[in-house]
């Protein structure tokens, strides 16, 4: 574990407490600073207690959604976000500020400290006193959503069952027991889907109006600057969802026409997109988090033993207990369990924590090296004395993840693997890279559609969901929804980004253009090469600008048509040769 930078902060405080908080927030404010050499000591000191309260958050949320049925977990993650961040923001406010004049005063190192002054300048910026209680509100409503879908289950083929665990039906071969199990499912969610809209119209009003506060006609500026995403535009965005709908989606109709004729089937009805189309039994790449875990490090240990030896610190997979005792897994799908997967650093300890829902399916393999991804960046930047480099830009942040998908797929086979069969291999290799071209046009229509959202804030829910359909129509698949018209209408609602990370899924897009051009990298240029290329862009954490992290990868920071278009093209060309 890497040690600790400074010793302003007591090793043993319990920092949901205001009262242990405030002296050392007030003891930064009241410092004097005259030099670069204090400046710097002030900025690690600041880092500390930041990285500090960052944890105690990060312990509350995990515990919190490791079990939605905790109420004493959810009881004190809501104390926190309702006692302790609103305090925090006002200080941390003026600590934005004092930062932002030494930064004016001194003579620092520009190329140390670019993206850290911008930052701040654009926090001081952003900041309004009257937003903090409206942000603590949104903060309480996501939890309310997480809290609503983390409840849901099912009973299906004898036993109550969650949502992830669901999943595996549908890759049945049983078209009828597919069908049964997409749709109980869907009823399920229906059920709420007027709680979940209700969140999301007061989340929608609220953010309007904390962009309205800080001087944004609407919550696209405010989102963007909030986000820090410097490099790029609204305009680009719109930009990459023409690419996709130019070069995606014919790329997505052509797999779809194979499937359909391959599965014999007039139209593919939404419980016919997960089955093999040949007719073969689903993959059973593991059983349990356990070997989830163990056949990921083996993996990892003939992709880079220096990844699989990053992966091994974080435990064996048997784990599910939160984050207590500075456990870093929670794996397995239970009831109760919030949906999803994350990765988040525990930022004073510097160690990272993956949560998941596995349940044995192949998107549970890719789930789990890609938040071993995160993971590898988290450990590869720790060192950094300042806690805003230990983090890195969104779009470059997915890179590290979705790269380990691509990167690892020649490796999932063996006798430790999680094929050991080559042919299942090849097959969930195929699978893996026509997913990551596929994906694309999902993350452009959610995308296109939080522009929509919040530039047209006083919207109604029909106006919400016939502006769905109209990019399901521009960017969709052509299914068959006959008959499920309120699935075709909510389907939205199954994409939690929307409630919890407003604005966070163009990243995505970004982040799967630069993975595929490592993927690429690695073909042409050898595997070595390419994982090289990662470690050293994902060790500087974010202490460059967004284009500088993706040329330190050996990649361009573009997602126009041509960049689009050519990866398309290249994966379309390696599909070709997998045997299906």
């Amino acid at each position: 574990m890497p040690t600790l930078d400074t010793t302003f902060v007591p090793a043993e405080i319990d920092a949901t407490e205001w009262a242990n908080l405030e002296p050392l927030f007030q003891a930064l404010l009241e410092r004097p600073v005259a030099s670069a050499a204090e400046f710097e000591a002030w900025l690690g000191d600041r880092s500390e207690l930041e990285a500090t309260c960052h944890e105690a958050e990060a312990n509350l949320y995990i515990s919190m959604t490791c079990d939605t049925n905790d109420k004493a977990a959810a009881g004190a993650f809501t104390k926190f976000i309702e006692e302790i961040s609103p305090k925090i923001k006002p200080v941390a406010f003026e600590l934005d500020k004092r930062e932002a004049e030494l930064f004016a005063q001194l003579d620092m190192p520009r190329d140390r400290y670019l993206v850290l002054e911008r930052a701040t300048k654009a926090a001081v910026e952003l900041f309004r006193e009257k937003n903090v209680p409206l942000q603590t509100e949104l903060e309480k409503l996501t939890q309310q959503y997480q809290t609503v879908t983390g409840a849901m289950s099912v009973e299906f083929d004898g036993r109550e069952q969650t949502m992830p665990q669901m999943g595996k039906y549908q890759e049945s071969n049983d078209r009828a027991q597919r069908e049964a199990a997409w749709r109980i499912c869907a009823e399920r969610r229906l059920a709420d889907k007027d709680t979940i809209d209700e969140i999301f119209d007061k989340q929608i009003a609220l953010r309007h109006e904390v962009a309205t506060n800080a001087g944004f006609t609407n919550y696209v500026g405010y989102a963007f600057k909030s986000m820090l995403r410097f490099d790029y535009g609204p305009e680009d965005c719109f930009a990459f969802h023409e690419a996709v709908e130019k070069a995606v989606v014919p790329f997505n109709h052509r797999r779809l026409a194979e499937r359909k004729r391959d599965l014999g089937l007039e139209t593919l009805r939404p419980w016919d997109i997960a089955v093999d189309p040949k007719g073969r039994d689903p993959l059973t790449p593991f059983e349990g988090g356990e070997q989830l875990m163990s056949k990921a490090i083996a993996a990892f240990g003939k992709l880079d033993p220096r990844l699989a030896s990053m992966l091994g610190e974080l435990g064996d997979g048997t784990e599910c207990r939160g984050s207590r005792d500075g456990a870093c897994l929670d794996l397995d799908s239970r009831k109760g369990k919030a949906p999803g997967g994350y990765q988040y650093m525990r930022d004073r300890i510097r160690e990272p924590f993956i949560f998941m829902n596995a349940a044995g399916l192949h998107r549970d393999v890719e789930t789990m090296v890609h938040e071993a991804g995160h993971a590898f960046h988290s450990q590869l930047c720790r060192q950094d004395p300042l806690v805003g480099y230990r983090h890195s830009p969104i779009e470059f942040a997915e890179v590290a993840s979705m790269s380990m998908e691509l990167l690892t797929m020649k490796h999932w086979g063996g006798p430790d693997g999680y094929y050991p069969d080559e042919a299942d291999r090849a097959r969930a290799a195929r699978k893996q890279l026509q997913g990551s071209v596929s994906l694309l046009a999902w993350i452009a229509t959610i995308d296109a559609y939080q522009h929509w959202i919040y530039t047209n804030p006083t919207h109604t829910r029909d106006e919400r969901i016939a502006f769905w359909l109209s990019l399901e129509e521009r960017f969709g698949s052509g299914l068959d929804w006959s008959g499920l018209d309120d699935e075709h209408k909510w389907m939205w609602q199954r994409q939690p980004h929307l409630w919890g990370h407003p604005f966070y899924y163009i990243e995505y897009g970004i982040a799967q253009l630069g993975s595929l051009g490592l993927w690429l990298i690695s073909l042409e240029q050898g595997e070595p090469a390419a994982i090289d290329a990662y470690i050293k862009a994902l060790s500087l954490g974010g202490s460059k600008p967004l284009p500088e992290l993706f040329a330190a990868a050996g990649l361009n920071f573009d997602f126009g048509l041509d960049t689009v278009s050519q990866l398309v093209e290249r994966v379309e060309a390696e599909l070709e040769k997998l045997p299906e």
